[in-house]
């Protein structure tokens, strides 16, 4: 499975001035927030340790894109965020749908939604 990235792609455009109105909207009005990914994953400080020593101990490459990052880097469109794509030999395939991300209301709901698909790709 080395050969396979995983990509997570937040619903929200990268630079600073995005951020601190994300930041702000998520402790303002944390229910009309409209990335998941970033509320689930994200404390108040930054990234959640939880996610993070999840993350590096996937077994498997990690990327994170803003949404205007990964239309940059990638060709995929019509994609809803926040999701996350397989990359394999440069082609991505959608992996994890908004619609399951945004179903996840704790990090533990979305940690074991990841396990779930891994083991899936691996055949376990």
């Amino acid at each position: 499975m080395s050969e396979n990235t995983l990509i997570f792609v937040y619903n929200a455009d990268s630079g600073l001035i995005n951020e601190m109105k994300d930041y702000v909207h998520k402790v303002v009005s944390p229910s009309t927030y409209g990335c998941n990914l970033c509320a689930i994953t994200y404390g108040n400080t930054g990234i959640k340790d939880e996610w993070r020593s999840f993350v590096d101990d996937l077994g498997i490459p990690v990327k994170f894109f803003h949404k205007d990052e990964f239309h940059e880097t990638y060709s995929e469109k019509g994609s809803s965020f926040p999701c996350a794509y397989l990359e394999n030999s440069n082609k991505v395939d959608l992996f994890i749908s908004s619609g399951e991300i945004n179903n996840c209301n704790t990090l533990e709901e979305l940690m074991s939604l990841v396990t779930l698909k891994i083991n899936e790709l691996l055949g376990s």
